[in-house]
């Protein structure tokens, strides 16, 4: 893989990505399957710890047009085929092979520190320039959007581009660089993980679902369970920001003790050893007011984040990034394009129905739905379509409009 420093891209190049997660390999593949140059800046090294490790089957779609499906398919990840929830006593398991919408039913779950390299490795393998430890400081934006880049030496230089995809994710350059950020509309939250050992005894659990359950006493907390290759599981706690505000070294004792109020997680994780210092994340829900502007647009977690719960996040990464290209190649085609339309409009429908679900989880009336105990096989499917990640499936009445049949079906499921 190319990391030579440079000191310019000569003529240019014809789409610089600053970033090299999901999003930008996907992106960087994609553009390079149509014969176009392409130049990654990634701030730091791979492969790097990355949270959201639980996939949903949509994003196998575009991990296959962008060539990358061997590579993921023989990497050895856990296999995934959907989502057990549970609460107290109550339990609902949805199989995303069992889903209304057509297309890839199972999917993995991933180191993503080993994912992600593996990703960006296959786009370099396609001819993406990829240098690592490279950070863009400042964006020229118009027509030939022109990057001030600087290496890890302090040698500083500059990249001229036809386009520029900003897929960066928590570090949301462009956004920062530009002033384009907006309040999110997603209270502030925050999370707590680690990964253990756990030792499940085989046919404990599930170990093909990730499993979300919810706090004995506070709706609005809520677990992970991400099984993991090789015997270890990815665990973590989400709450409001204040709930998990605490001093660093007693980050693992509080995980420990919430992990323990739980039942099912006390009984399968109990005092596994822990792999890792827990982390904390906080402040991730992120919005900008457009995710396109004069020679650049933003790709997945650079542009919006809502929540972990549904693990929608690398979806929308590598949606955003085959949208992205779809544009970007018809206008280097010489057609005239309008990026609000075709590419930002597009976009947030599904991040709207997947933010309709996310609103509903925190105020108890999607767990309702959930949970409900008689449920119709046909409203299950539309449902675990959605939390197959099919989020832009108009076929589905819960992503053709999302919020009024989600309110009218948790009205049925209140009434008993």
């Amino acid at each position: 893989m190319n990391t030579n420093t440079g000191t310019t891209t000569g003529d240019g190049v014809d789409v610089a990505i600053i970033g090299a997660g999901p999003s930008g390999a996907v992106a960087a593949a994609l553009l390079r399957k149509a014969g176009r140059s392409v130049l990654v800046l990634e701030r730091q090294h791979f492969p790097r710890f990355s949270i959201g490790e639980s996939l949903l089957p949509q994003s196998m779609a575009y991990l296959e047009e962008a060539g990358m499906l061997q590579a993921v398919v023989e990497a050895g990840f856990q296999y995934k085929n959907g989502a057990h929830f549970i609460a107290g006593d109550r339990a609902s398991a949805f199989d995303f092979r069992d889903k209304h919408t057509p297309g890839w039913g199972t999917t993995y779950q991933v180191e993503r520190a080993t994912f992600d390299n593996l990703l960006i490795r296959c786009a370099a393998e396609q001819g993406a320039e990829v240098r690592f430890g490279h950070t863009v400081r400042a964006m020229q934006t118009g027509e030939a959007p022109v990057l001030d880049v600087e290496d890890e030496a302090g040698n500083a230089y500059k990249v001229h581009a036809r386009f520029v995809l900003d897929a960066s994710g928590f570090g949301r350059v462009l956004p920062r660089l530009l002033n384009l950020e907006t309040p999110s509309r997603m209270p502030a939250r925050a999370a707590i993980f680690t990964h253990v050992l756990d030792g499940i005894p085989f046919g404990t659990t599930d170990r093909n679902k990730i499993t979300v359950a919810v706090h004995p006493e506070r709706r609005d907390v809520w677990y992970w369970m991400i099984p993991l290759a090789g015997g270890r599981s990815s665990v973590g706690c989400v709450a409001d920001a204040g709930f998990l505000d605490m001093p660093e070294d007693a980050r693992d004792a509080r995980l420990r003790e919430l992990l323990m109020q739980e039942p099912t997680l006390a009984r399968l994780i109990g005092r596994a050893p822990f792999l890792m210092p827990v982390r904390h994340i906080g402040g991730y829900s992120a919005n900008v007011e457009r995710l396109h502007g004069a020679g650049y647009a933003l790709l997945g977690n650079a542009g919006e984040f809502l929540d972990p719960v549904f693990s929608s996040g690398v979806t929308i990464a590598v949606r955003s990034a085959h949208l992205a290209v779809q544009v970007l190649l018809r206008a280097f085609a010489g057609e005239a394009v309008d990026w609000q339309a075709q590419y930002d409009v597009p976009l947030r429908r599904g991040i709207d129905t997947f933010r309709a679900f996310v609103e509903r989880w925190y105020t108890g009336e999607l767990q309702e739905i959930i949970f409900y105990p008689h449920q119709t096989d046909s409203i299950r499917r539309m449902i675990g379509s959605v939390l197959a990640g099919y989020a832009w499936d108009e076929s589905n009445p819960y992503v053709a409009d999302p919020v009024r049949r989600l309110n009218a079906l948790h009205a049925v499921c209140s009434q008993t």
